[in-house]
């Protein structure tokens, strides 16, 4: 019987699977095409969660989303981080901790996956077409619904891990103790990832109200981007970028 591989061999496997897209998407010059994807992804997010973005308990958690697992950045850095002390992770802290690493690197890795077929998509019909019709013709093209759900399900657990973390007193204090070390062992930015969870998830209460809104929301787009008519999925998805606030 094969052994279940270890959590630092499923976050190298993710980070691997990142490093790749990224190298290959350089390569072929699909970089500006994925930037495209992600920046019109976070103008919906924004424009789904507008309240949530001025709500004073849900405002940190929508953000640390946003920012950390949906925005338009460079993760190279934090991806590096995160292979190079795998195996601690495990070593080091809770079983939950590592579990949550590895929440993160599948999360990573599904989106650019989808991210990078998505832009194969969108490169192919060009910038002739009004950008939400685009965008959902892309989609439809890249399918995959079973990844979708997939997607949207570790983002869930991983939420709940972080409530269930923040809880946990001691290891809160262990991670803010670990600043220094982190910044003078070249971690900052795995370090950043971390605290920006706990302190977003800190002050949440429960987070399953704003885990199930979050479902529910996410599960209506995906059907509405694929089910509906290619002009009733492309128009709501226009107003739905219409609505979208200005980002920080």
């Amino acid at each position: 019987m094969s052994q279940k591989p270890s959590a630092a061999d499923r976050i190298r496997t993710h980070i691997e699977r990142v490093g790749q897209l990224r190298q290959q998407a350089s390569t072929v010059g699909l970089d500006h095409a994925v930037n495209e994807v992600k920046r019109l992804q976070a103008r919906r997010f924004r424009a789904t969660y507008a309240d949530f973005l001025q709500h004073p308990v849900y405002a940190p958690a929508t953000r640390f989303f946003l920012d950390e697992l949906y925005g338009v950045h460079d993760f190279a850095q934090r991806d590096a981080q995160f292979a190079r002390i795998a195996g601690a992770l495990e070593r080091l802290f809770p079983e939950a901790v590592a579990q949550l690493a590895v929440d993160l690197a599948e999360t990573h890795a599904l989106t650019e996956v989808l991210d990078h077929d998505l832009a194969t998509h969108w490169l192919a019909h060009g910038a002739a077409l009004a950008p939400a019709l685009r965008y959902t013709l892309s989609w439809r093209q890249t399918g995959d619904r079973q990844a979708r759900a997939r997607q949207l399900a570790v983002v869930q657990h991983m939420g709940l891990e972080l409530q269930r973390l923040t809880r946990m007193r001691p290891l809160r204090l262990a991670l803010r103790m670990m600043r220094n070390p982190a910044r003078a062992a070249g971690l900052d930015a795995l370090q950043h990832f971390l605290e920006s969870g706990f302190d977003a998830f800190a002050s949440l209460g429960d987070a399953r109200v704003f885990l199930d809104t979050i479902s529910a929301r996410e599960s209506r787009w995906i059907s509405v981007l694929f089910d509906g008519s290619e002009h009733d999925a492309s128009a709501a998805l226009a107003a739905e970028l219409a609505r979208a606030p200005a980002a920080d």
